[in-house]
């Protein structure tokens, strides 16, 4: 077991703070269980530097925007710093983000006189290649866990970047959160003895079943409707349109269905004037996004289905949340998804981009009996705890090989 002597650090392109506490919650989630067995954890998220007078600019990233507002915290054993590096929404300037973020991590480790023993950066660029670097620089092991979603993973792997190629070569351990993707690392001719699958979880102390009528009279939802709920940013790569779309199919035949997308995103406003067009608004309801992570488990507890209607994930820890409240998932056949819904009585996948298919697979969802009871002791060794004890075994190999 890991002795409580060793120091972590944690690299990660975000972190939850005061102004988004939903952006990379399942890093901190992690950290949380895994704060335990060390004496410290310190953790440095990638900021890319947002003037304030700019942070309500529209042509800025909504994440940047509100990172701009990001403070250094800490708590427990854990230290919080936000690294603000300088970056433009370009492709050029992409490039240099890892560099750029490079430098200010080196200052704040000197400025904090920061010891670690031993490295994990979650996503492979730029944070994956600032772990790398300071391997490089502090002789310590460096962990690399790839949560790209397929479509960002694949272009990863064709995109011939010498800075990413550079980062899954010279770390010590890279962990991908899905199977089906670990061969595509051959074409790069990884060595495959430091790769290994592990996927998301989740906190089984807030995502647990709970009564639904409490949960929607908090939310102020009707107690007489089967309630649809969707939890994630609003792009297009999540896909939110094809369950709009295939909310209207399923009010051809059944006047009793409430829709509910739960989050923020560039698209709210194209979102909005679909569900305008299609005469929605008493059936599906944009809630907002950015809200309080002890919110996220009334929702999931007051839908009767969840559904997640991606075109490319990696492991969605929305997935494991709503199987933790017992709920029926509903999504997609892409990234990790069918790696975890591996029958029908945890629920029903389609295939992405079919709104037809999706009108199907609610219909018969609503026509099925479900057995809430098993689909939690499912979702049991998925919890953050489980996942933790498989990751501090990697970490205890590590350092002792070191």
């Amino acid at each position: 077991m890991i002795s409580k002597k060793f120091n972590l650090l944690i690299i990660s392109d975000r972190y939850p703070h005061e102004k988004d506490t939903i952006s990379s919650s399942f890093v901190k989630s992690q950290v949380d269980c895994l704060k335990n067995y060390f004496a410290h954890v310190d953790v440095i998220a990638l900021t890319p530097f947002v003037p304030r007078l700019l942070s309500r600019s529209s042509f800025m990233n909504p994440r940047w925007r509100r990172d701009a507002f990001a403070q250094d915290y800490e708590y427990d054993n854990v230290s919080v710093f936000f690294a603000r590096y300088f970056t433009l929404p370009f492709e050029f300037s992409r490039r240099r983000r890892g560099d750029e973020a490079f430098k200010v991590v080196e200052k704040i480790i000197r400025r904090r006189k920061m010891h670690f023993d031993l490295i994990h950066a979650h996503f492979t660029y730029p944070s994956g290649y600032v772990g790398a670097k300071l391997k490089e620089d502090h002789k310590k092991p460096v962990i690399l866990t790839v949560h790209e979603d397929r479509d960002g993973f694949l272009k990863e792997i064709f995109s011939n970047n010498r800075k990413i190629i550079y980062t899954w070569n010279f770390v010590d351990k890279i962990i991908r959160v899905n199977k089906k993707d670990l061969m595509e690392f051959k074409r790069l001719q990884i060595d495959e003895s430091k790769l290994m699958f592990l996927p998301n979880g989740y906190s089984q102390d807030l995502f647990l079943p709970m009564d639904s009528n409490n949960a929607r009279i908090k939310l102020k939802l009707p107690l007489d409707r089967m309630i649809l709920v969707n939890i994630a940013s609003l792009e297009a790569h999540k896909g939110q349109k094809y369950i709009i779309e295939a909310t209207k199919k399923i009010l051809n035949t059944r006047q009793d269905i409430m829709l509910y997308i739960v989050g923020q995103g560039s698209l709210r406003n194209s979102l909005q004037s679909l569900i305008n067009k299609y005469g929605l608004q008493d059936n599906v309801i944009l809630a907002g996004g950015n809200k309080p992570r002890e919110e996220i488990p009334l929702w999931m507890n007051a839908c009767d289905f969840f559904v997640l209607p991606s075109l490319s994930e990696g492991n969605p820890t929305v997935m494991f949340e709503a199987l933790g409240c017992g709920k029926p998932f509903i999504g997609t056949n892409v990234g990790g998804i069918p790696e975890i819904i591996i029958n029908d009585k945890l629920g029903i996948l389609v295939e992405p981009r079919d709104a037809e298919g999706l009108a199907e697979a609610v219909s018969s969802a609503l026509d099925t009996k479900w057995d809430a009871d098993y689909i939690q002791d499912y979702a049991g060794q998925f919890t953050w705890d489980s996942i933790a004890e498989k990751l501090l075994d990697v970490y205890e190999k590590i350092l002792h090989e070191k």
